[in-house]
Order: C-alpha cells, then structure tokens, then sequence
C-alpha cells in the first residue's frame, strides 16, 4: 500500500472520515476553501433527492465549494458499494480534469475503503430473499453447498457464525454468474486520511443537539412528504435510522417521546459503530491521522 507522505501530487486524494455529528462537512469546506478542493460525498444516503434534513445534507455549509455524489438517485431506489465505486472515480477524474484537488468526505466507511483497498466481495450487494432462504439450512448443509463450490483464496468466511456462513454462500452463489467481479479493480493509491474522533461527550451532546435540531426543521414532515410521493414504510425502514424510527411512528407504533428517545439512543449506537469500522480500516492497512 502506498500512501502519501507529504506528497501533493496532483492526484492526490484527501480523504475527511468521522462518525456522524462530527464536523467533517464544515472541515472539508474550509479546507477545500483553501487548496482549490471539490468534495466528494462517501455517505450512503446522502445520494438520494428529497431526503435532506434526515440526511443532514447541509448544502448550504458548502457554500461556493463544488460538491459531488448528492442527490443523484430518487428516493426508494437503492444503492450500493459497487455503484458508488462507478460514481467515485467518474467525479475524481473529473474534479482532475479541472485540476483541483478532490476531497472526499463520509462517514461510510465501506464506501471510502472500496476505493483505496480491492474488496471485490465487499461489493456484492445482499439478497434478502435468498439470504431468508438461505437461513434455514443448517451449518452442515451451508458447509456442504460451500465447499461443494469452493472458497476462492482471498474470501474469508467465518465457519462458526451461521450468518456468515449464509453470507458466504451467497457471495459463491453470486460469483458463478458474476466473474468479472474477480477482475482487478481500480484503486485510489495516491491519499492521506483525515479523521474526527471527537470525545465522547461533546459527540453525544452534538448527536442530541443536532437530532432536536431536525425535528424541529420538519423531519417528520419530511418523511410525510415522502411517503405522498409513493415510498412505502418497507423503503423507509430500509434507509435506517430517522426514516425507519419517523415512520414507525407514523404508523402508531411509537409515541413522539418514544421516537425522540429511541431515534437518540440508535444514532449513537450508529456512531460506535462507525468509529468501530474505521478502526478495522486501520487494522487493515489504512492510516488515519486522527485529528
């Protein structure tokens, strides 16, 4: 792996990290503000029109900078690693062509380590139908199917998690039909990775401060809207967090304190989570400077 050291070579990627509520949109501006930037968005539901206060898109933090990968999908479609990969180097080449600097800024950290590290299975979008089918085998049966096809070298697949064992045949199941996924894939090797670890406190009073701030903006309006637009509570639900929490309370399934107090409780969760990714990019080869 070849990271920058120093090295602002024109191609060079900077890359802003962090969990949500972090500061990272306002990092990015004031740094593209400077070194001529155009910021690439590496958040997975940031991509999608009319889901703006949920998503905190902020555009008006960004001010004059360029953005990119905002609003490019209508909401109730989905997306995924492997589409990202496409969008990514399709705004990177061009923020190139236009020689400025491409800074690309999330707290998706799946997405950010598709472009700098080869993770073809990582890409493979998941199949809740079959995975549901799936579950019902056995660990011997799942054992079976898998070896019956063969590991590849570099797939990892945890024999004692029997939803990793479904996750893994899926992944064989799809790779009979899908070769090319097989294929070297383009890499960015040329970066230097920026990331906020706020501390804990001030990250759970900025998560609260900031969810209080969305309700007050109109984010159950929001979902409301959508909902007239044709999403049904399933595509909600499946965008996570404010859309699945604001819908069940839509449907009576929450009352409003229940829904502040859950959303709150899930947001920070999320934020672990996302700190605990970020550490597993480390472990495999990606340095962060931690800010």
């Amino acid at each position: 792996m070849h990271q920058a050291k120093g090295n602002l070579s024109p191609d060079l990627l900077i890359i802003i990290l962090g969990p949500t509520a972090s500061g990272k949109t306002k990092l990015a501006v004031e740094l593209a503000t400077q070194i001529n930037g155009s910021i690439i968005s590496a958040d997975s539901r940031q991509v999608y029109r009319n889901m703006d206060i949920g998503t905190g898109k902020d555009l008006e933090d960004y001010r004059d900078v360029p953005y990119h990968l905002i609003d490019i999908k209508n909401a109730g479609d989905q997306y995924n690693v492997d589409l990202f990969r496409t969008d990514f180097f399709q705004a990177y080449d061009y923020i190139i062509s236009l020689q400025k600097r491409p800074i690309l800024c999330g707290g998706s950290g799946s997405y950010i380590q598709a472009v700098l590290q080869e993770r073809p299975y990582a890409q493979i979008p998941k199949d809740k139908d079959l995975q549901q089918k799936l579950s019902y085998l056995s660990k011997g049966e799942l054992l079976a199917q898998i070896q019956e096809i063969g590991i590849p070298k570099n797939l990892k697949i945890d024999f004692d998690s029997h939803k990793r064992l479904v996750r893994g045949l899926e992944i064989l199941l799809y790779l009979q039909d899908h070769t090319e996924i097989l294929q070297p894939q383009r890499v960015i090797s040329n970066y230097l990775v920026f990331g906020l670890h706020p501390p804990l406190e001030q990250r759970r009073d900025s998560i609260t401060h900031r969810l209080q701030e969305r309700l007050q903006q109109g984010l159950i309006e929001e979902v409301e809207n959508l909902i007239t637009m044709g999403l049904n509570y399933d595509n909600l639900i499946y965008y996570g967090l404010e859309y699945k929490y604001v819908a069940l309370y839509l449907q009576g399934s929450l009352t409003h304190n229940q829904l502040v107090n859950k959303l709150s409780t899930e947001i920070h969760r999320y934020a672990k989570r996302q700190m605990t990714y970020f550490r597993k990019m480390e472990r495999d080869g990606i340095k962060i400077h931690w800010l």
